[in-house]
């Protein structure tokens, strides 16, 4: 069988909302995938930042094994000994009070709005909802309302309650300030959007005026935790504690789990049945994401991310000095993005054909997410042929 087989299948009964690359893959380990040609690839993309210990780790594996021997799923009706191993640690590695489990990052956001406007209303106050421009915290129609307008076409009417205003533009966030705000949720390094930053004096200015204001600040870790960042969260860069934060990709190894924590001032606002889950902390979900903790935790990948990503944003930005095509690297561990003067869809289907998998997001940005113990020689061997594959463009457009 060929990648083109399925491919033609895929197209024949799957929802036509992923323009898919026609490629199968059949296999993964650590860094490597392996398509039903067996052709190998290197993954600088890792699922979008969900196989933060890489494809297959014997230890999530092995989890994910003794748990479904075990027990798979319960109601919530009843506690599991990894939900709740799984609560405490979390906890104790945001500074957070208190957990509750999703199946995605869309579910963590909307919990998130949830219980924002519960706690804001338990205040007196309104329910709007103020996010950044080319943000992105899902697909579901409330998280797309926080959004790109390009989500929101077609699917009207969209939720209200939601305004946008541009990241690191603090006096467009003070116009908007009123009664009616309940929340402000903004990723700490905007990751769909194209890998850019909250400026440190943006975000500062940002928590002070929640606090002045009893505002609920959301921060969407959704991309940015569970140690891509060089850190267990990007908040931990800026030093700057939300009221509530959002996770899900990188938490479960590549099970799907979701999570949202707030301090006990939200959690004071939350009543018995105002919120809920099938599906969410689930046992099987719950046992690989603490493997997956774990192994970070074993295998010193908070270091390594942040080693590995400094040599690699090193790299780049020489690289930027001696290519007229690199304009600007940004992002912090290994969350970087290259933002070219072209759209970068080229340059991916260049990279994918000499065996490297990254992505390109807003259009024009580079996106690098590997997986957080990537071996350094399939970084080395990754900027020779992103060099290569520079140049090569570069001589063609003269």
């Amino acid at each position: 069988m060929q990648n083109i087989d399925l491919h033609i299948k895929d197209q024949q009964f799957y929802l036509p909302t992923f323009k898919r690359i026609p490629i199968t893959f059949i296999k993964g380990l650590g860094s490597r995938l392996w398509d039903i040609e067996n052709k190998e690839y290197v993954d600088l993309l890792a699922g979008i930042a969900v196989n933060n210990v890489g494809h297959c780790h014997p230890k999530v594996v092995k989890a994910i094994q003794e748990q479904a021997k075990d027990l798979i799923h319960i109601s919530n009706f009843f506690v599991s000994p990894p939900q709740v191993a799984l609560s405490e640690l979390l906890v104790n590695i945001s500074g957070l009070d208190r957990v509750f489990f999703t199946n995605s990052g869309a579910e963590s956001v909307e919990g998130a709005i949830k219980i924002a406007r519960r706690y804001s209303h338990s205040k007196d106050r309104g329910g709007k909802i103020i996010s950044m421009h080319n943000s992105f915290h899902g697909r579901t129609l409330a998280t797309i309302a926080t959004g790109q307008p390009k989500y929101q076409e077609g699917f009207g009417p969209i939720p209200h309650g939601f305004v946008q205003v541009p990241l690191n533009d603090i006096e467009a966030l003070k116009s908007e300030l009123s009664e009616d705000i309940a929340a402000i949720i903004l990723e700490p390094i905007q990751g769909e959007g194209g890998i850019r930053p909250a400026d440190q004096s943006y975000l500062q200015e940002v928590k002070d005026l929640c606090e002045k204001h009893d505002i609920v600040l959301i921060f969407d870790e959704i991309q940015s935790g569970i140690a891509r960042t060089g850190k267990w969260f990007a908040k931990d860069i800026y030093g700057i504690q939300p009221d509530i934060m959002t996770l899900a990709k990188g938490l479960g190894g590549g099970m799907p789990i979701g999570a949202f924590l707030c301090n006990e001032k939200i959690a004071s606002a939350i009543q018995f049945g105002d919120h809920g889950t099938t599906f969410g902390g689930n046992p099987l979900a719950t046992a690989a994401s603490l493997a997956t903790l774990q192994v970070i935790v074993e295998e010193g990948l908070l270091s390594a991310a942040k080693t590995k990503g400094n040599w690699l944003k090193d790299q780049l930005n020489a690289m930027m000095l001696e290519s007229s095509l690199i304009k600007e690297v940004r992002g912090e561990g290994l969350m970087l993005g290259v933002e070219l003067h072209i759209p970068a869809a080229d340059l991916v289907q260049r990279l994918l054909k000499a065996g490297f998998i990254a992505n390109a997001t807003a259009i024009n940005v580079l996106r690098l997410v590997p997986p957080l113990n990537i071996p350094m020689e399939d970084l080395e061997k990754f900027i020779e042929v992103l060099k290569e594959e520079i140049k090569k463009i570069e001589i063609e457009q003269k």
